[in-house]
Parts: structure tokens; sequence; C-alpha cells
């Protein structure tokens, strides 16, 4: 007889922010929808806090008292892939297409919905949960994992984020097939439609870095101009 799988851990969550009242809020209303918070206020404190018991994600504020949530962010990017959703106040574009660059793998303006939070969240995790078990690719140099969600270049693994990670997925899966960024929008979820051109660039450009892909010359991905982009997979094309 099979033993009968015990209950689902509940995704943890880091809120960093330190709006004291939001993070009550937030831990209560985020805990009926079987999110586990930590809040914390101070931006050391969040970062000792992830070094200790990584969560499975972070709710990162851009506004933060002696390091600003862009520091945070660079600072969590050197050593961890964990998922970061940055809150901004400053609603600018600026504001989130830096952090996007730094590596966040969305942003929510603020004043905004809890529910809409909630929403952010899971598409995130489910995102980062999902996955091809036992399958692998290898194209070229660059050989993907599903299960385990790896990817190696040359043989070295490469750190990417959930959403280059995400992103690599889709051009990969649709290699020779130009994508528009509004598909990889829809796949990829949750950045604001208002700067989600630039966006969707800037997600391009961070996963070819990564890549040593030169745009100019396109060994991996290639821009084609007004439309959109295509995975050329190890050729030139």
């Amino acid at each position: 007889m099979r033993a009968m799988a015990g209950p689902k851990p509940r995704p943890r969550v880091l809120l960093i922010d330190d709006d004291e009242a939001l993070g009550a809020l937030l831990t209560e209303y985020l805990g009926q929808f079987g999110f586990a918070v930590k809040a914390v206020a101070r931006p050391e404190e969040g970062l000792q806090s992830i070094a200790d018991a990584p969560p499975d994600i972070v709710v990162l504020d851009v506004m933060l008292p002696g390091m600003d949530g862009f520091e945070v962010c660079r600072k969590l990017r050197e050593t961890s892939r964990v998922p970061i959703v940055m809150l901004t106040a400053r609603g600018g574009v600026m504001d989130r297409i830096v952090g996007l660059e730094l590596g966040a793998d969305d942003y929510l303006p603020k004043p905004f919905e809890p529910r809409e939070l909630v929403a952010r969240l899971q598409a995130v995790l489910r995102r980062g949960g999902e996955g091809e078990a036992g399958e692998s690719v290898k194209v070229g140099p660059l050989e993907i994992q599903w299960d385990s969600r790896t990817t190696r270049l040359d043989g070295r693994p490469l750190e990417l984020t959930t959403a280059e990670f995400e992103l690599l997925s889709l051009l990969v899966k649709s290699r020779g097939r130009v994508l528009s960024r509004e598909r990889i929008l829809e796949a990829t979820r949750g950045l604001d439609f208002e700067a989600y051109d630039r966006s969707i660039d800037v997600l391009v450009s961070r996963l070819r870095q990564k890549l040593g892909d030169d745009p100019r010359r396109p060994v991996f991905i290639k821009t084609l101009r007004g439309v959109g982009y295509r995975f050329i997979g190890g050729g030139r094309g």
C-alpha cells in the first residue's frame, strides 16, 4: 500500500519593507492564501534572514532605510536565484526597468490591491516550479535540465533567475520560430503592459549577457527589428 502524501508545504515569503503596518496586513492577508510570511523592516535583517533560511520568494520594497531595494536586489543576485517581486511607490518606468536589469522577476507599483500581489506571487512560483521531469535538451554548447531547472554552457553552470530561465525555456522550445514581445509577455507573465516593450528587451539583454551572446553577431538569440526574437540555437541565422 502506498503511503499517503503529507500536506504540501506552505510557500515561504520574505517581505522586506519598512512599513510595519503594511507588513502586518500582508502577513495576515497572504496567510489566508496559504503563504507563510516573515516580514522584516530593515534590509540588513532581510539579507541575513535569506542567508540563514532561504525563502521561496522575496517581496522587496524599493524605498528602504540605509540601503535601497535596488542595492538589496543586486546583493541578492550575487549569491542567490530566489525569485524577487519588487514594490515601488514611485511608479516610474525607469525604476521598474532598473529592478529588472538587476535581476528582479516581477514588480508591482504601490499602492496595490493585496489580491494582485497574491496573483503575482502565485504566477512567479508557478513558473519556478514548472518543468518536464527527467528531460533535458542540448543545443550546441548549451544544456538545459528541465526538472532541476539548471543550465550549463560549455559545461559550466549558468546562474539564471526564474524569469531568465523561463525566457530561455520559451525560446528553446520555440526554436526557429519568431516570438513577438506580446507572446513573450503572455508566456512569462507579470510585467506591466505600459512598459512591456522595454521590459522584455531588458530581460533578453540580461539573458544574452549570461550566454555571452553578442546581439550584433548572435549565436543563440537573434533580434528581428520591430518583430521580436528567434532562438537560432548555436548557429547563425
